[in-house]
């Protein structure tokens, strides 16, 4: 049993009849969100030996956080069975400690934990409520973490809170959705010649770690284009094999890695860009005229990408957006780890960035 399917029975078989008898009045969301391969369905084996098993993340309004979450997370402990369906009721330790703030709290000996909607925004974007949110605001928000809050599966929503603030998140707003494929074509339009310059001086490695990034580069376009979010580096390749756009792309994105000529390279890569360019066309979203040929007079073969950033910075309504440099959002700045996990970090050095 996979552990959204787990946690699903947890609930329904455990949780829920004991918070039926221990607080019948209590409206509440049930969920498995915020992290854990199990939220993408990726999770196997191995995936068992760190904070897997049953889990479920109950949310309450703030006046019922503070006044019931701690006697029944401590209930809670007295009526558990240490097992359950074969696997231990208590926490994996790593790399997740068990919820512990002003607005959430968990324990050691069990997968269930407590939460205010307002503490879970906090804790991943940096904000406490929805409301007012500017579209330049979404650009603090990491790919990662946006999915881990709207992926997972909501067991109960009695109050129907969560999931209007997992809809609200499901996907960016139009013109971020712009500024953020702007940059991406952006990001190939200033490497995309390197491959073949780099091998053209004898520099084989330097170019197959050059098209290394731009086959993450297209990829990352095309979670974007099949206006999904996409999953961090553990599954990335993963989640982007599940794409509709995948099959067009994965044919010349694995020639251009496994390629031992740079010239080689360069056209798998070309080819993708083509792809890209007809699948945003076919979209209608932010179309051009695309053109594969020379790189100037160089023999590198490359596409029109500025053309790209122009139609799609062009097509953006948002005067705020519109204006600013293309450089990207957080995490197409930057995918340091500890920056993008800290949510009030991503926002203070997104707005440091775009100014």
């Amino acid at each position: 049993m996979q552990g959204i399917e787990l946690s699903r029975t947890f609930y329904d078989e455990i949780v829920a009849p004991f918070l039926a008898s221990a607080a019948p009045e209590l409206s509440y969301s049930a969920a498995l969100i915020g992290y854990g391969s199990e939220l993408l369905g990726f999770d196997d084996e191995t995936s068992k030996d760190h904070n897997w098993g049953p889990r479920v993340h109950i949310h309450l309004s703030a006046a019922d956080f503070h006044a019931h979450a701690q006697s029944l997370l401590a209930d809670f402990a007295k009526v558990l069975p240490q097992t359950f369906r074969g696997e231990p009721t208590g926490w994996r330790a790593r790399p997740h400690p068990a919820a512990s703030n002003r607005d959430s709290i968990g324990a050691l000996e069990h997968g269930l934990e407590f939460h205010t909607i307002e503490g879970r925004l906090e804790s991943h974007f940096g904000i406490r409520y929805l409301e007012g949110i500017r579209p330049v605001d979404w650009l603090g928000f990491p790919e990662q973490k946006l999915l881990s809050f709207t992926a997972g599966a909501v067991f109960h929503d009695g109050d129907g809170r969560l999931t209007l603030a997992r809809r609200a998140l499901a996907y960016f707003p139009d013109d971020v959705w712009l500024y953020r494929i702007a940059c991406h074509w952006r990001r190939i339009a200033e490497a995309q010649a390197f491959v073949g310059r780099a091998g053209q001086v004898g520099d084989d490695l330097g170019s197959r770690l050059i098209a290394a990034r731009l086959v993450h580069d297209v990829m990352a376009l095309g979670f974007l284009l099949a206006r999904s979010y996409a999953p961090y580096a553990k599954w990335f390749g993963t989640g982007f094999s599940q794409l509709p756009i995948a099959n067009a792309l994965m044919p010349d994105l694995n020639l251009a890695l496994e390629a031992t000529a740079w010239n080689e390279r360069g056209e798998a890569l070309a080819r993708a860009y083509l792809k890209l360019a007809t699948i945003q066309n076919e979209k209608g979203v932010g179309p051009f005229t695309p053109v594969v040929g020379p790189y100037y007079d160089r023999p590198f073969v490359t596409i029109n990408a500025d053309d790209a950033v122009n139609a799609a910075m062009a097509a953006i309504n948002d005067p705020a957006l519109r204006s600013l440099p293309v450089l990207g959002a957080i995490d197409q700045a930057s995918d340091l780890t500890p920056l993008l996990v800290d949510a009030v970090r991503s926002q203070q050095v997104a707005r440091q960035l775009l100014g």
